[in-house]
């Protein structure tokens, strides 16, 4: 049986949620002209990135806080691993993956909207998976495959674990039923590479939310969280071959 849980302040809160973003946002930022020199897409910049900070600082972090409380690190640090009847899984992972992209697809308007008052990023630092034919297939073809390593599996779950396994269930009760959409803002906010997309991520982020919290199972959101960041890489890889088809 799990133990009762310290809950943050909003401050710790709010550091623990943005913190990683702004050290990740900052590598990024930095090595994009780097990824550039040698003919990668900026995407490669944050595949760097997640390499060189997002991966070390949150589960460094979870071992950390593993060796100074002296909890196990799953029931312990990291909560929300109540088991589920199997057939949940495919009820529940289906729910959120449509809602969300039900919710991204209505809310698009928003980045469009903000993107505008991002216009002073200049246009080669914006985040791009390079769909405008300025990189070669062999460059394309790297940047995808350790997308699909890193984004796909690795940082979804690594993120699931730090997001809505550790810092979700310490969020201040004094937030009551805000929690759920205080905590997917920060998690947009966190993502400080793509600032426009604050608002469609904080509404889109919800039914993981939700959805996690309801079931206490982190397993729920990973899978989603796994499979929704696989669209991104389908869409590449079909990009990839309508390059190999027209020759180029």
């Amino acid at each position: 049986m799990e133990h009762s849980i310290d809950k943050h302040t909003l401050f710790k809160s709010i550091v623990l949620h943005l913190l990683p973003g702004i050290l990740v946002g900052a590598g990024y930022y930095l090595l994009v002209p780097v990824a550039a020199k040698f003919g990668f897409p900026s995407a490669m910049a944050l595949l760097a990135t997640g390499v060189l900070i997002l991966i070390p600082f949150e589960f460094g972090f979870l071992l950390y806080q593993k060796r100074k409380t002296g909890e196990k690190l799953f029931k312990g640090l990291i909560r929300y691993l109540k088991p589920i009847p199997l057939w949940q899984y495919f009820v529940f992972v289906p729910l959120i993956i449509l809602m969300t992209g039900l919710l991204f697809k209505a809310f698009e308007f928003s980045s469009e909207l903000l993107h505008d008052l991002f216009r002073w990023i200049p246009a080669g630092m914006e985040f791009s998976m390079g769909f405008d034919g300025e990189y070669s297939r062999q460059k394309l073809l790297v940047t995808y495959i350790l997308f699909l390593i890193l984004i796909v599996i690795i940082v979804p779950v690594l993120e699931e674990l730090y997001f809505r396994g550790y810092l979700l269930p310490r969020m201040p009760d004094k937030l009551k039923s805000w929690t759920g959409l205080v905590h997917s803002g920060l998690f947009a906010l966190y993502h400080t590479w793509t600032p426009w997309m604050f608002f469609v991520r904080t509404v889109g982020l919800l039914p993981l939310v939700y959805v996690v919290r309801r079931k206490e199972n982190i397993i729920l959101g990973i899978i989603a969280h796994c499979l929704l960041n696989s669209m991104d890489f389908i869409i590449a890889m079909n990009y990839l071959m309508k390059l190999k088809n027209s020759g180029l």
